[in-house]
């Protein structure tokens, strides 16, 4: 969990290039509200057992630099895969980076199925810190990733394609806000890979917003 919860104020740093969704909430539109988790410690149940520990490694500290980058000439679906990232999606002549936001991220786990985050975030451009804390729990044998900001709630729906490899994903159709996180977390890093499509983005060709981080366990 992670990148995803800053890139809803990275908006309001390049405004010029992306219209605001702030005051959204990223929800998988798939996801019945009913199913749609709080911060609160779940009840466990025995669909959470295939999941116990799964948060567990990304326990203690870790630092690093959050990069936003920005597809200058998105290309046609048929030529990239959006389900299996890799640093080369980022490595393309069209890409450049615009912006990127120092973290600090300090997680605890509570249980096999719930653990807490504390999110600093700080902007080099403007000297703004911003502070947020969150969750990562499986309830009802469902993963979840809520974090409170300052001016909102974001949600995001997991899943584990791998050992140590977790993928966070949200789509909400109006206003557009999909969102789509690979996190790969080893014994010293914690690496990130992702993309977003906002409003006004053309989402019948690639991502012209993308983010990377690899964080430092401390």
């Amino acid at each position: 969990m992670s990148i995803i919860f800053r890139v809803s104020v990275l908006i309001l740093l390049v405004t010029a290039l992306l219209p605001s969704c702030k005051s959204t909430t990223a929800i998988s539109s798939s996801s019945p509200a009913h199913s749609r988790p709080s911060v609160a410690p779940p009840e466990f149940s025995e669909a959470d057992r295939a999941y116990a520990d799964v948060y567990k490694v990304l326990d203690g500290t870790w630092k690093g630099d959050f990069i936003i980058y920005e597809d200058t000439q998105p290309r046609s679906l048929d030529e990239i895969d959006l389900k299996s990232l890799t640093q080369e999606h980022i490595k393309v002549p069209s890409i450049r980076e615009i912006n990127r936001i120092n973290v600090t991220q300090v997680y605890s786990s509570e249980s096999p199925y719930f653990q807490r985050v504390k999110i600093t975030d700080y902007y080099p451009d403007s000297g703004k810190e911003e502070i947020s804390t969150g969750v990562n729990k499986v309830e009802n044998g469902m993963m979840w990733c809520i974090v409170n900001k300052p001016s909102e709630t974001i949600i995001h729906e997991g899943s584990t394609p791998s050992p140590n490899t977790i993928i966070w994903q949200s789509h909400q159709d109006s206003p557009q806000k999909i969102e789509y996180f690979q996190e790969t977390v080893s014994a010293d890093f914690y690496e990130i890979i992702g993309y977003g499509y906002y409003v006004g983005d053309d989402a019948t060709v690639s991502p012209r917003l993308w983010f990377y981080s690899k964080y430092e366990r401390q």
